[in-house]
């Protein structure tokens, strides 16, 4: 059975405590300054046992309009309302107000309370009623009870409760992203226990002994206990009014507006997507970059609306925005939210978040203004091929992905895989499920082909572009990871786009080709190198041989050795490959003959200096001819006798 939470709505003085307190025994009221003043400042928790033994969670919630930021707070995590009409003043002004609230919360079930009906006579209370059904005409409590009681005398509360039970089991089961969340409403110390905080646990499940972070402020404490309706349970779940006693932290690093949550579960962002409706008796227009007051969860934040397709919204009017907020919050995609106007204060909308952690916008880009359609009417497929588009070439992982879609993990994953199947997205990391949107994959496999075909025309003598600086050619800040890259890189391979010889890429069709003068002058360096013999110039002393030409030189010679043309045995020497060959077989038959040779008698076969002689000894002990043996050389094989 789904847990539920009721709550109440309504004008001040209009007796909503009083009815908590007849059908509970509660007095929610429970500051002093309640008590002086006769009416709720803050919110009251209570819970309710009905006839056949199901629980609800009630939230109590203040009428008065200088506390409406209290009553959006505690209407943000009830599932059924109890909207209150006192029947001596009827509709009133947080009637109304209230009531736009729980629609625009997205709460879709309740029923009205006529309260105080000792106060009116028969046929005045009639009156009233008739009043109240043409005042919710066109609203989700059109059709809802409406059930006359007096909180003094009782009268109407076995059917109040009758309603109430009916009412419950008609509350659809929302949709929970299994996600824990827990959004603060209120915060206090117990001697000898430390910090509690209650709240409404809107998603997922939390037990004790388990690790928190409360979000934005991203602080981590352990729960050291829990109690759901005054009693100590081991498991909180979604739907449930909670108290949760945290170790490790002060009174003062938690308040109301913040999140409990799974330690990196959320990420706390300042902008945020939203689909917004004005209300219709909004009175004015909303002009693009209005400062308003921003409520979701129990949080209020002063935010920025950037009217995305549009410079101003009528009332009634609906549009695509991205609110900007003056300090971070955590949010689903999903979640609903209420918007007061600064000054004066007064609810003008709300509406839903379609993406809880977007880029900045461009404003009138028909790309994002299609992105929002896909969004906010999508199927959960699109949707979810959005926000991999948005995550662009970095990905983005399945737990990142339920928190900016709304999804459920399982539900998720499921359409994942389909979308692997249809090619609509790729997994790049199965150990954190990283994915990425498989026309992002392939954009970014051709932007790859674009900067090999690029360097190839630039750099014609050079055979490709080193990995490291062809990966960060393409980074620029878009977090290409090493798995995507190499992955791509794969794939390229195994299509024959690219080939890929150590650490050096090409395409497969490119060849170095050499034409008019740049094979003239090729011509000429190998008859230097020819010419040198086993004394070949440095490569400083060639450059300098050609001073006008140095750049075509030093590629050529580049050229010249991956093509085995040249040696290179050091940093400033090269020698030909005909030269070096017969070298070799000659220092072979020396060694076969003595033995062991020496850098004199290395010196006694070739007639160089030292300055040729230690570098050429080295390179055949690289090459594997020679092996060092105290201070002089044998054969690293021995000849067959």
């Amino acid at each position: 059975m789904k847990h539920l939470v009721m709550g109440t709505a309504g004008h001040v003085d209009h007796g909503k405590t009083a009815l908590i307190k007849r059908l509970t025994g509660v007095d929610t009221d429970r500051l002093k300054e309640e008590k002086e003043r006769g009416i709720t400042i803050e919110l009251g928790f209570a819970s309710l046992t009905l006839p056949g033994g199901r629980t609800l969670g009630v939230v109590d919630v203040p009428g008065h309009e200088r506390f409406v930021r209290n009553m959006v707070a505690g209407a943000a995590g009830i599932d059924l309302v109890v909207l209150v009409i006192a029947a001596d003043e009827g509709v009133m002004p947080q009637t109304r107000e209230h009531l736009h609230i729980c629609t625009l919360l997205g709460i879709r079930k309740g029923f009205v309370a006529l309260t105080k009906i000792d106060m009116v006579d028969e046929e005045w209370r009639e009156l009233v009623r008739e009043d109240v059904r043409m005042f919710l005409r066109g609203t989700f409590l059109e059709e809802a009870p409406v059930v006359p009681v007096s909180s003094l005398t009782g009268a109407g509360f076995p059917e109040l409760l009758s309603t109430i039970g009916k009412t419950a089991d008609e509350v659809e089961e929302g949709a929970d992203v299994g996600l824990f969340r827990l959004p603060v409403d209120r915060v206090f110390t117990i001697k000898g226990f430390g910090t509690v905080v209650t709240g409404t646990l809107v998603s997922g499940k939390v037990g004790t002994g388990e690790e928190v972070e409360i979000s934005p402020v991203g602080i981590r404490a352990r729960v050291r206990g829990i109690q759901v309706h005054n009693r100590t349970v081991e498991m909180a779940e979604a739907g449930q009014r909670t108290a949760i006693n945290l170790q490790g932290i002060d009174r003062e690093m938690v308040e109301r507006g913040h999140v409990l949550t799974g330690p990196g579960s959320l990420t706390a962002s300042q902008r945020l997507d939203c689909v917004y409706r004005h209300l219709s008796g909004a009175g004015r227009k909303l002009k693009n970059r209005t400062l308003v007051r921003f409520h979701t969860g129990t949080s209020e934040v002063m935010a920025r609306m950037i009217l995305l397709d549009r410079d101003d919204l009528e009332p009634g009017g609906e549009c695509c925005v991205q609110l900007v907020l003056e300090v971070p919050l955590a949010a689903v995609a999903g979640d609903r939210f209420v918007v007061r106007s600064y000054s004066p204060v007064t609810t003008i909308g709300g509406g839903v978040i379609v993406d809880p952690l977007p880029a900045k916008h461009k404003r009138s880009s028909a790309g994002v203004l299609l992105e929002f359609q896909r969004l906010a009417g999508g199927e959960d497929e699109e949707k979810t091929a959005v926000i991999l588009e948005r995550a662009g070439i970095g990905g983005v992982t399945e737990k990142l992905l339920v928190v900016r879609t709304g999804i459920r993990g399982r539900e998720l994953r499921r359409r994942l895989e389909g979308m692997f199947s249809a090619k609509r997205a790729v997994l790049v990391d199965r150990d954190e499920m990283r994915v990425l949107s498989y026309p992002v994959y392939e954009a970014f496999q051709a932007e790859i082909l674009r900067q090999l075909r690029g360097y190839h025309e630039r750099y014609p003598l050079q055979e490709g572009l080193s990995r490291e600086e062809l990966r960060t050619t393409l980074e620029r800040g878009d977090g290409v990871g090493q798995k995507i890259f190499t992955m791509a890189l794969r794939d390229l391979e195994k299509r024959e786009e690219i080939i890929a010889e150590k650490e050096m890429i090409r395409l497969t069709g490119h060849r170095v080709h050499l034409k008019g003068e740049m094979e003239e002058l090729r011509e000429e360096l190998s008859i230097v190198y020819r010419d040198g013999g086993l004394a070949p110039p440095t490569v400083r002393e060639v450059l300098e041989r050609f001073s006008d030409r140095k750049k075509e030189v030093a590629s050529l010679i580049q050229v010249m050795t991956r093509e085995g043309v040249l040696v290179r045995i050091s940093e400033d020497l090269n020698f030909h490959r005909d030269a070096l060959a017969k070298l070799r077989e000659d220092y072979r038959r020396l060694l076969i003959r003595d033995v062991q040779a020496t850098p004199a008698s290395f010196k006694e076969l070739t007639g160089l200096s030292r300055k040729f002689i230690i570098p050429l000894m080295e390179y055949f002990d690289m090459t594997k001819l020679t092996m060092r043996a105290g201070d002089h050389r044998i054969l690293r094989e021995r000849p067959e006798k």
